[in-house]
């Protein structure tokens, strides 16, 4: 009887030990790990308990995890935030990206490549926030935030977004005040009037709140001078987006001059005052005649976006991973392309817990494989680089937990049931 009892004690001391053992939630063991914001680019482990970072070290006993996920040969990297995608995903007819078709639902297209937290850039306007609040934002796993619309229907498309009457800067920055949790700045798109009426008002809106402005520059014959919109119309901060872009028939002006295929002088000015370039790739908008002079001359964008919807997804740009990926092969070096799409949007719109994983941040986590191969990356007009390498999403941690696992590297493995 003796021997029993001290048999049964012996077996609960072992579990006992075993249970105190498992410190961590998750343990990723020997990934690179590519941490902008604390400058690593080396192969380390890290350990995530509660949802949040807990330690990145060498060598973290794997008995520590409850589960562990084998990155051996891997990129392990802040959780990828997309800056401006269209999330406004709804059913109502000639709503364009407000509520409309054409946008998609988050959680959909974000975790599968690495993207835990995503922008809507001006889908939902001032009017229109509360319904997006409450059908996307609230109802997504996906951490959704929001470009206001300077017009307060929101990019409904057509003659809604050149109505200037509906560009009000004071109810726009109300929004944005009263919802500071969700809304991180404004954005102008569309907006073919040939007058700066769109872009000084969302400025103003951004001077209220104290937020950002996204300026998707309108479409003008003559167009409008970027320098002036740079210099005299926007602020340090400000995002200018689709920055390696040629639009056909003159309409927006370009940054690299078409004939001598260098930078324009008052572009470099631009970044020195703090003027944010942002891909947001789209359907039209990325050129390689733009994008290999600039990346030539050093001219890398501050973040890479996508302009997700369901146009561009479909079309050249594909998805973060592959707008990453393109920039690889036009020679920015991997640790850069993370950075500009991890740290530095979260810094641009003023999200700085998110986009690192210092210890005690919050766990969002890419685990990125690089693969081998023959892969051709081509823009609208059917030009096309080709490459041997090419970013994939092997898993995805959001907030601690996994939420997408490609190839089943956790162990033990557990499957979501919602």
């Amino acid at each position: 009887m003796q021997k029993k009892s001290l048999f049964a004690l012996f077996i609960a001391c072992v579990i006992s030990s075993l249970v105190q053992a498992q410190t961590y939630s998750i343990v990723i063991k020997g990934g690179q790990v590519i941490d902008p914001k604390n400058n690593i680019n080396e192969v380390m482990d890290v350990a995530i308990n509660n949802g949040k970072i807990a330690l990145v070290a060498k060598n973290i006993d794997a008995r520590q995890g409850k589960q562990v996920v084998n990155a051996k040969g891997m990129y392990v990297t802040p959780g990828l935030i997309d800056l401006h995608g269209h999330v406004y995903f709804g059913t109502e007819p000639n709503h364009y990206l407000s509520n409309g078709l054409t946008a998609v639902v988050p959680d959909g297209f974000t975790f599968r490549v690495g993207i835990t937290t995503i922008v809507d850039a001006g889908g939902a306007g001032w009017q229109s926030f509360p319904t997006f609040k409450k059908n996307i934002i609230l109802s997504s796993k996906t951490r959704v935030l929001s470009l206001l619309n300077i017009v307060g229907e929101g990019m409904r498309g057509g003659d809604w977004e050149q109505d200037t009457t509906d560009m009000d800067p004071k109810m726009a920055a109300a929004m944005a005040l009263g919802n500071p949790n969700d809304v991180v700045g404004f954005k102008v798109a569309h907006y073919m009037g040939g007058t700066w009426t769109p872009v000084d008002r969302a400025v103003q809106a951004g001077k209220l709140a104290n937020m950002p402005v996204m300026v998707d520059f309108g479409m003008h014959n003559p167009p409008l001078s970027l320098e002036e919109l740079f210099m005299k119309h926007l602020r340090a901060g400000d995002i200018f987006t689709h920055t390696y872009t040629l639009l056909d028939n003159n309409v927006r002006e370009t940054i690299v001059d078409e004939a001598s295929g260098k930078v324009k002088p008052f572009v470099w000015e631009a970044r020195k005052k703090g003027i944010v370039f942002d891909v947001g790739y789209g359907g039209a908008s990325f050129n390689y005649t733009q994008a290999i002079p600039a990346i030539k001359a050093g001219f890398y964008p501050t973040t890479i976006s996508t302009d997700l919807h369901t146009g561009s997804m479909n079309g050249s740009m594909k998805d973060m991973l592959s707008v990453m990926s393109k920039f690889v092969v036009m020679g920015v070096p991997v640790a850069d392309v993370i950075k500009a799409s991890t740290w530095t949007p979260a810094q641009v719109i003023k999200r700085e817990i998110l986009g690192h994983m210092s210890v005690g941040a919050i766990a969002d986590v890419a685990i990125l494989n690089m693969r081998e191969g023959n892969f051709g990356f081509y823009d609208k007009t059917g030009y096309r680089m080709e490459g041997k390498k090419k970013f994939e999403c092997e898993m995805t941690i959001k907030g601690g937990r996994i939420v997408y696992d490609l190839n089943g590297i956790a162990n033990p493995i557990v499957v979501s049931q919602n």
